[in-house]
């Protein structure tokens, strides 16, 4: 689910006020030969702002994972993999405004998170859901660069991070 947040009043009485902007649902799809996955973009506008949108991922290929598996869609993740990380957001977890560490999958293993963007939108993932966060080089406003995140719900959230190594300044 997106929301908007009101950002009328200050942090300790913003209430969000529910928006839907699009829904997501974690599963992929195959049709007319073409598999695609859905996932929520974490990214800086050109304006400098965090923000967020509902993306698809698509250029798979059918291939096999070797020996006698039959082909299934695969799609390599560009880029070389800096650390995998296992994450546990226990209940009341928030993390304060911050960047992306470095370009991410975030893979909701299990529980519920938010995302909330400097743009006013607001994320609410789940199991199966996943997101590409890239909010780097963020503008500062209020004092707060990239976007919020915590946890809901009763009970804690299991996350999998694929983080990948920063691009050189001359790619």
């Amino acid at each position: 689910m997106v929301f908007d947040v009101d950002r009328s009043r200050n942090q300790a009485e913003r209430c969000i006020m529910p928006k839907l902007l699009s829904t997501l649902s974690p599963i992929a799809t195959i049709e007319f030969d073409v598999a695609t996955m859905p996932y929520w973009r974490l990214f800086t506008r050109d304006d400098g702002l965090s923000s967020v949108a509902a993306s698809l991922l698509g250029g798979f290929v059918e291939q096999s994972v070797g020996g006698k598996a039959a082909a299934m869609w695969m799609l390599p993740a560009p880029g070389k993999v800096e650390v995998v990380q296992f994450a546990i957001l226990p209940v009341g977890w928030v993390g304060e405004w911050h960047e992306s560490p470095l370009r991410q999958w975030v893979v909701t293993l299990s529980g519920r998170w938010f995302i909330e963007t400097q743009d006013g939108l607001r994320i609410e993932m789940g199991p199966g859901e996943s997101h590409w966060g890239e909010d780097l080089g963020t503008r500062q406003i209020n004092g707060n660069h990239g976007h919020r995140s915590g946890q809901l719900g009763d009970g804690p959230c299991a996350q999998m991070l694929v983080q990948f190594c920063a691009l050189s300044k001359n790619a």
